[in-house]
């Protein structure tokens, strides 16, 4: 028996966050875009609706060019401060950093636009609209384009997303800092070579419970202000020209104010590739009854022609060319618009204090997830040590969509730097430093993976230096931006670290880790099985057996695991109902000798016989530090909605029967210490 509750729009919280700029700002702008779009020729209508949009100088248009990148750090572009790629910023946990993160890589796009602006440039990378976060879920561990995303949980890729949302798009009542962008909306997790004419066929359960949750909150919470469509279809219709997910959902369900603009090409694919109509006109006036306002391509030209002898009628380019204006306004693009960021310039691009904040990012990302007691490591105590594998390269450094640092830091200099001069390296030494894994390269865009090995000549060097030196202390520093197969490292090293594409300042992060100036404090964001994807389809989106939510096997590391140089009490937890949903409360203390952080995380299971999927879900999630003996009592307010289920139409219900709610320091089964409570709905 279930209660069966229907949530309208008002009660999912659309209109709970506060709106940035302002709804007064919005509708001033919007009512500018109105009265300029009706000025607008039928030629110039078609322009302003493409990628390239063209100047209209009788009005005072100028040029822009829609797409630029700052997925973790404006790429592309020059000069710019780069951070952890987005799968290792989501291992920190900390939404608060996220958004100051983002912060600074608005005010580095800022500069560099205003410093664009004034040479007359007015080229891709060059603009103020980022497509960035991707907020698709990481749920094949072959994905090429993982590495973009916040991994495999929809919580805390919504929580982080809207986090980074929110620093590109500051806080100012008037204007946009940058715009954000989510993508790739919607259902887009590979395969990636296929992409252009694949098709997801995803029931209403899949769509709502996992693959949208994410998105949903980045345009609720984090009011974002554009939103890209997929190149794939779901359910036979291209998501550019899929009505349901653009209109009836995006704008309709969640409230969504901004614009929707396609991935590049995907326009030219609805015809081309999907053959959902038959020719680019068609294609391309299915895209915009279906609720898409930019083509980031060429395709639309072929709309000219049919403005111009009439088959289409301008007024029908009315509604996406507002869209469009409406956020050139609030960017203060057009006109003599003064904006808050008018001063930055090339004195605001990678400073000082943007590189320490990449530092800490980046230790902020480390995950160890093995340890015997070799760490940390006293470098007053090294005499002589061996580095080796990938520890040089600077490709490591980057991820994707990378920009460039005024340095790199590599983890060979990282460690030198710590240790300094005094310490000899040499091949028979006490310690050794194993930097293994994959680059960048081996994970992107238009390609998935073939396998989840690392690199065979670094587990052929482990296996050799153990074999050689039975005796010496081994430290693996793991590169990567997706799932590994780490058994083997594992049990060749004493201590392993998951470093992932760390940034420029990764190097010194890795080495501060290792020698106990950071104490790790990073999660993961991911399930590592002992062996993952080998037999895995990568077109098969079905749930049951994915991630940790659906899991049916024991992992190697499961989602939300990481060490510390310290250990963690829980007790006294406590859930009561509240008006909208429940409050939980829990103690946690340091146990240890050393100051750490601890990423308390909160997950609900339904009652057994429920009909729920999940073996439990993470709803709540907070890094806090602690001194060695200190306690803080942590809080979450839980929503209605995120102790619900839901059925095969999408719609969420309250099961009858008592909700399990688990605290600590990772899920409940595979962490010591966690606490438990159930409560009756």
């Amino acid at each position: 028996m279930k209660k069966q509750v229907v949530l309208a729009a008002a009660v999912l919280g659309v209109a709970a966050a506060q709106a940035v700029p302002t709804a007064a700002s919005r509708a001033e702008a919007r009512a500018k875009a109105e009265a300029l779009v009706k000025q607008l020729t039928g030629d110039e209508c078609v322009s302003e609706l493409m990628m390239e949009s063209k100047p209209v100088d009788r009005l005072g248009i100028p040029a822009y060019h829609w797409w630029n990148e700052a997925l973790h750090g404006v790429a592309r572009a020059g000069l710019a401060t780069m951070f952890p790629q987005a799968i290792g910023a989501a291992a920190t946990f900390d939404p608060e950093l996220e958004q100051k993160m983002a912060d600074v890589i608005s005010t580095e796009a800022r500069a560099k636009y205003n410093l664009f602006r004034a040479k007359g440039a007015r080229e891709i990378y060059e603009g103020l609209t980022l497509w960035s976060p991707n907020v698709n879920m990481f749920r094949d561990p072959l994905w090429g384009r993982g590495q973009e995303t916040f991994g495999e949980d929809p919580y805390l890729s919504g929580v982080m997303g809207t986090a980074f949302v929110k620093g590109l798009q500051g806080d100012d009542p008037k204007y946009l800092k940058t715009a954000a962008c989510a993508k790739h909306y919607a259902v887009h997790s590979g395969p990636e070579k296929p992409r252009h004419e694949f098709n997801v066929d995803v029931d209403d359960r899949d769509l709502y419970e996992y693959y949208l949750p994410a998105f949903r909150a980045l345009v609720v919470d984090g009011k974002v202000e554009s939103v890209m469509g997929a190149y794939s279809a779901v359910n036979g219709i291209p998501c550019c020209a899929n009505k349901r997910l653009l209109t009836d959902i995006l704008r309709g369900e969640w409230g969504f104010q901004g614009h929707v603009v396609s991935d590049v090409g995907a326009v030219g694919d609805i015809s081309s590739h999907h053959k959902y109509k038959p020719n680019s006109v068609e294609g391309s006036l299915a895209a915009i009854e279906a609720g898409l306002d930019l083509c980031s391509e060429g395709t639309y030209s072929c709309l000219r022609k049919e403005v111009a002898e009439g088959r289409v009628k301008k007024e029908q380019l009315y509604r996406p060319l507002v869209n469009l204006f409406t956020t050139r306004y609030l960017l203060g693009n057009i006109g003599d618009e003064k904006t808050p960021w008018d001063s930055l310039g090339e004195k605001d691009i990678a400073t000082p204090e943007h590189l320490a904040l990449s530092l800490k990012v980046a230790e902020k990302s480390m995950v160890l997830v093995k340890n015997n007691g070799v760490l940390p490591l006293d470098p007053a105590k090294i005499s002589k040590y061996h580095i080796f594998g990938r520890d040089n390269n600077i490709r490591e450094l980057h991820g994707n969509y990378e920009g460039t640092p005024t340095a790199y830091i590599t983890g060979r200099l990282g460690i030198n730097m710590v240790i300094g001069k005094s310490a000899k390296q040499e091949r028979n030494s006490d310690v050794a430093f194993a930097f293994v894994g994959i680059e960048p390269g081996d994970e992107g865009e238009d390609h998935d993976r073939k396998n989840t090995e690392i690199y065979s000549r670094n587990l052929e060097d482990l296996r050799k230096n153990r074999k050689e030196r039975p005796n010496q202390k081994i430290i693996s520093i793991v590169y990567g931006g997706s799932v590994l197969d780490l058994a083997e490292v594992v049990e060749l090293s004493d201590a392993v670290i998951m470093a992932w594409y760390p940034g420029e300042q990764g190097g010194l992060a890795i080495a501060r880790t290792i020698f106990g100036l950071n104490n790790p404090g990073g999660r993961l964001p991911l399930t590592y099985m002992e062996k993952n994807g080998e037999k895995a389809d990568i077109k098969d989106y079905k749930l049951p057996g994915r991630t940790y939510l659906y899991a049916d096997k024991k992992p190697l590391f499961p989602f939300g695991y990481g060490l510390s140089y310290t250990t963690f009490g829980y007790s006294a937890l406590k859930v009561a109902k509240a008006k909208d949903g429940l409050t939980a409360t829990v103690k946690v203390t340091n146990t240890g000798k050393v100051a750490g952080d601890e990423v308390v995380q909160l997950y609900v299971r339904s009652p057994r016989r429920s009909g729920d999927r999940r073996v439990h879900h993470l709803e709540g999630f907070k890094r806090i530090t602690l001194k060695p003996g200190e306690s803080k009592t942590v809080s979450f307010k839980l929503k209605k909605e995120q102790i619900m289920q839901f059925g095969m139409d999408g719609k969420q219900s309250l099961a009858i029967g008592a909700v399990e709610f688990f605290v600590g320091g990772g899920q409940p089964g595979y962490t010591d210490g966690v606490q438990s409570a159930k409560l009756a709905f």
